[in-house]
């Protein structure tokens, strides 16, 4: 329990008590700063942690006598295990510091009413104390904690948080700013997925890319392990810096989006591809000339020349050399987020293009093994799989409901071969770009700070430098994988299209039934020879690559899939397509382009029919044939009504 402040006369008594009889630690009143740090031993280490106070007057005891409290500026008292304590000394900061940024640093944090972090929605006052070790000068001062992250918060015990100082202020040599994130990576045992990203992003030029300081954390004086400190991704000066009144910050985010999150002010569906958009910059429309329904109308404009394929317009629009690298990096580290889309961030200041980044979230690629995601650290099995697939126009990997806002520029010529230059003038640097760095990162990760670490999150089965080698391994062998991967993208035909052709239409009966839900032994087998027919096509003519299948929503516009199915959609309660939340009945089509999967949502579907329409397109002779697939779905019950 926290003691309350004593007299002065109390204190001194204690103090001087303190000194002769309870503890072999002394005060040192070196140096004009007058800043008290606090030396201590604990879990066989030695810590040194600053706190802003101006002398010894500002100390006090607990009523037990097993704290000091230090009375800081904003009234709280900050408690130490008196029986750790070394040594306090009052004195300046090195003269000279060595500017290294993997020292691994020292963070106590305590809340000003002692309870734990347990919200992700409001702030809780705190003061912390940063000891830079020599590398930079330490800080301490008043702030705000909270807990942060979606998956990384709600299934792990041990927690990612966001500092908000007071006011900005460099953080262990990094640019002034008030907000602060601390990655937990209790996922990977190596800390260092996101940690290679940042040092590649960095590397290839990406902007705003986040850097990384290692911290060891104490909370409320419990030992916390191993975090990952670095930059809020957000507007500003010192961070992502586009125009306080023209700039614009978004992240494509499904757990951000209207689908997850229906209430919030700051999201919209995006008019083309209907990806989940949620409006960072800006935050505050009083200050600003954009508003939501704004940023939605420009992100619109980008997807439509991107649908269109109208490659002189997107490169008005969109920054290309960063929209590859971007790519290119999440496939190279199969970040299956992209697919969700989540953390996916584009920023524009003005009238500029668009420009991707910054670069987020990695703990979920390296072949994160997914079917044990909620208690597993598996990563780096197979090397093979991909996210968009051999050809990403027909998003042929192992997560085929990518948006195709990501994949659409295969079918540009220009942009296929923009794409494999750049992977040709990087993959022979690419791995050791980033590793060189993270390499700097482990020789003082191993002065103790792992092993801390694996003792107060133990993971059975995994050690840290075994994984280490196994992610250096994997990262080689991936790379020699893209290469021929990237080497061997198909190049699109370059005839350009004068002209749409609605062909006809197919008219297919399916029954399903309710029971079966996603397992329907039914499938929409479509007539090729019909289809070839109506394009006026023999089967000689007909490249099953080129071939390109959407869905249809009632008013006749192209909708999105939001299967995994290499093509298909997720259907409503009226035949449009849309997102699988809102969906009752849906067709996949992977590999076989004739024979289509089908099912239904099981609990939303309660309906005896659904029509809906697939559209079957082929480019020939400079133009779109098209096709119409109306597939009348009947669903039988088992029961009576």
């Amino acid at each position: 329990m926290r003691g309350r402040v004593m007299t002065m006369r109390s204190r001194w008594l204690l103090l001087l008590a303190l000194f002769m009889i309870h503890s072999p630690f002394f005060i040192n009143r070196a140096g004009a700063q007058q800043r008290m740090h606090v030396h201590m031993t604990d879990r066989g280490a030695q810590w040194d942690f600053p706190v802003v106070v101006d002398s010894i007057r500002d100390m006090t005891l607990s009523d037990d006598m097993a704290e000091i409290l230090f009375n800081v500026t904003s009234g709280a008292a900050v408690p130490f295990e008196r029986a750790k304590i070394d040594s306090l000394t009052i004195g300046d900061e090195p003269a000279v510091e060595t500017k290294d940024p993997y020292e691994v640093f020292q963070l106590y944090i305590t809340t000003n009413d002692g309870s734990d972090v347990t919200s992700r929605d409001y702030y809780t006052p705190c003061h912390l104390s940063l000891g830079a070790r020599g590398a930079f000068t330490s800080f301490s001062a008043d702030a705000q904690i909270r807990g942060r992250g979606n998956s990384s918060f709600l299934w792990y015990d041990k927690k990612p948080y966001r500092l908000k100082l007071l006011e900005k202020h460099k953080m262990l040599g990094l640019a002034k700013a008030k907000s602060w994130v601390l990655l937990a990576n209790y996922r990977d045992v190596t800390d260092l997925m996101n940690t290679y990203v940042f040092a590649v992003g960095r590397w290839l030029g990406l902007p705003y890319t986040n850097h990384t300081r290692y911290v060891e954390l104490f909370l409320n004086g419990d030992y916390r392990g191993l975090y990952q400190l670095t930059e809020q991704v957000q507007q500003g000066k010192n961070r992502v810096a586009v125009s306080d009144d023209r700039g614009i910050l978004i992240s494509l985010d499904v757990d951000d989006g209207p689908a997850e999150s229906p209430y919030a002010a700051d999201n919209f569906t995006s008019k083309v591809y209907r990806m989940p958009v949620c409006v960072k910059y800006p935050d505050d429309e009083r200050f600003t000339n954009h508003t939501c329904d704004s940023v939605r109308t420009e992100l619109a404009q980008l997807e439509q020349a991107i649908k269109d394929r109208d490659y002189g317009q997107v490169e008005q629009l969109l920054d290309i050399p960063s929209f590859i690298k971007y790519l290119q990096i999440q496939e190279f580290v199969y970040n299956v987020e992209l697919s969700a889309p989540r953390s996916v961030y584009m920023h524009k200041d003005g009238d500029g293009k668009w420009v991707m980044g910054p670069l987020w979230d990695f703990d979920g690629g390296y072949d994160f093994d997914w079917g044990n995601m909620y208690t597993g650290h598996t990563f780096f099995t197979d090397y093979h799989e991909t996210v968009m697939g051999s050809n990403p126009l027909k998003r042929n990997g192992q997560y085929n409901a990518v948006p195709q806002f990501f994949t659409d520029l295969f079918g540009c010529p220009a942009f296929v071969e923009a794409y494999k230059a750049q992977w040709a003038a990087v993959k022979d640097s690419i791995v050791s770009a980033g590793w060189d760095e993270c390499l700097k990162h482990v020789s003082n990760l191993n002065r103790g700070a792992t092993e801390r670490e694996d003792r107060r999150w133990t993971i059975v089965g995994k050690n840290f430098n075994t994984e280490v080698r196994k992610m250096h391994q994997w990262l080689l062998s991936r790379r020699d994988f893209m290469t021929t991967l990237i080497e061997n993208i198909p190049m699109p035909d370059a005839t350009p299209i004068g002209d749409d052709k609605v062909c006809g239409t197919v008219d297919v009966d399916v029954a399903m039934d309710w029971d079966l839900g996603y397992s329907q032994t039914a499938q929409v087998h479509v007539d090729k020879a019909e289809v070839l027919r109506l394009m006026g096509l023999t089967e000689g003519q007909l490249s099953e690559a080129a071939v390109e299948i959407v869905p249809l929503c009632t008013d006749g516009s192209e909708g999105i899939n939001g299967t995994n199915g290499v093509f298909g959609g997720w259907f409503d309660a009226d035949g449009n397509p849309g997102p699988y939340a809102n969906g009752h009945v849906y067709i996949e089509v992977f590999q076989d382009l004739w024979n289509w999967n089908c099912g239904l949502y099981q609990y939303q579907c309660w309906d005896d029919a659904h029509d809906v329409t697939m559209q079957i397109r082929y480019p020939h002779a400079g133009t779109l044939l098209k096709v119409n697939v109306d597939v009348h779905f009947t669903i039988n019950y088992s029961w009576d009504w």
